[in-house]
């Protein structure tokens, strides 16, 4: 079974008819070569290069004579492998008229992969892909949604225990193949150690000294690390607002999983019961539920923070697009309730409402300024910018 993402292959067709070159971007295994293959299918003439295939790999030992001759669209798979290509790939895409056009898959962000792009500038365009959503599976689905995970062979297994395993196995894949590439030195064991760690981490402020200290590194290191999980699309990383009001904020930013599937596996959650009783499961359902919420928002990257004060108040989310000021809470409960901390953040932070997303099944205004927005309604009630 393939789910249809329309929405992004029409996405990818508008921005292949803007640019010569589009790159799409994202995890591994997140479904980038499925939405290429559907993309290529409303095409005539189409050549495709998979660089984790020896073969194709061969074929562009000469990249300008193999890529040259070619018409209609080129997708060249993994380009990561083979960042020499975007020197050729700026020559090409200069031609006039335009014979082709070039669709480039990678599992690394434009900023893993701006030094070798940077030729490109001005001829390329940019499509993350994400895991899959509420929107994708059905707004009914979230409870499964958020145990499995948004990675497309992770929803789709048969049964919770299947769908553990793939994790499973794309974690240990990934330390042991793909990490090391993008310059984690640390042994497959230690990385795996490393990832879990960050997984009891997770929904908390950044210190990397604790880390630094359990793998003898420094904490420069440590931080460089994170920062290529980031760009890997393993780990989200949320910005504090830092808007001067007369308060001790915390400045450091906030680490989620990117993907609650995984984060379960990591932590060893098979079934619902699992996740029910683990101390973390809280923690899980923020991050699961602030991930479907910026999804809805369609809210960029440099748009979504967190607020807090040592001590203080603070706001789980904080989405930011001019002078329109957004605030979220989300709080694994079926009651929510307004509190002397929220009614301070929203008078702090000048907030119209705030929205409390929860587990229960209703959503529903609360006090003056905040309503209770259930999990399964995030789709109908929160609104995108």
């Amino acid at each position: 079974m393939i789910i249809p993402r329309h929405a992004h292959v029409e996405e990818l067709s508008r921005k292949l008819r803007d640019n010569p070159v589009v790159a799409l971007l994202g995890a591994r295994q997140v479904g980038k070569t499925t939405l290429a293959r559907e993309l290529a299918a409303r095409r005539q003439q189409v050549s495709h290069f998979d660089l984790e295939d020896p073969r194709d790999l061969a074929r562009l030992d000469e990249p300008t004579l193999s890529l040259e001759p070619l018409r209609g669209l080129i997708v060249i798979d993994e380009v990561q492998r083979r960042p020499d290509l975007f020197s050729v790939l700026r020559v090409l895409s200069d031609r006039s008229p335009l014979p082709a056009r070039f669709l480039v898959l990678g599992s690394a962000s434009p900023e893993l992969l701006r030094q070798e792009s940077e030729s490109l500038a001005g001829r390329i365009g940019y499509h993350e892909l994400p895991g899959l959503d509420l929107a994708e599976v059905g707004a009914e689905r979230w409870r499964g949604l958020w145990l499995r995970g948004g990675f497309p062979r992770s929803w789709l297994a048969r049964d919770d225990e299947r769908s553990r395993q793939w994790r499973r196995d794309f974690i240990r894949s990934f330390v042991e193949r793909d990490l090391p590439g993008f310059g984690i030195t640390l042994p497959s064991r230690l990385l795996h150690d490393f990832w879990t760690m960050l997984a009891h981490y997770h929904g908390q402020t950044w210190n990397g000294s604790e880390l630094a200290r359990a793998f003898g590194v420094a904490q420069t290191t440590v931080r460089r690390y994170l920062d290529i999980m980031t760009g890997a699309y393993l780990t989200r990383l949320l910005r504090p607002w830092r808007e001067n009001l007369g308060k001790r904020i915390v400045k450091a930013p906030r680490m989620y999983i990117a993907d609650s599937g995984l984060l379960h596996a990591l932590l060893d959650i098979g079934g619902t019961g699992d996740l029910a009783a683990h101390p973390k499961v809280g923690a899980s359902w923020e991050g699961f539920a602030l991930e479907q919420v910026v999804r809805q928002l369609k809210a960029r990257p440099e748009e979504c923070y967190f607020w807090s004060v040592h001590g203080g108040p603070e706001l789980d989310l904080l989405v930011v697009r001019g002078q329109e000021k957004r605030g979220y809470e989300f709080k694994r409960t079926d009651a929510p309730r307004v509190t002397r901390s929220m009614v301070s953040t929203r008078r702090l932070l000048g907030l119209g409402r705030i929205d409390v997303v929860h587990v229960g099944r209703e959503t529903y205004p609360m006090a003056d300024g905040f309503r209770a927005v259930a999990g399964r309604d995030i789709l109908a009630e929160i609104q995108p910018l």
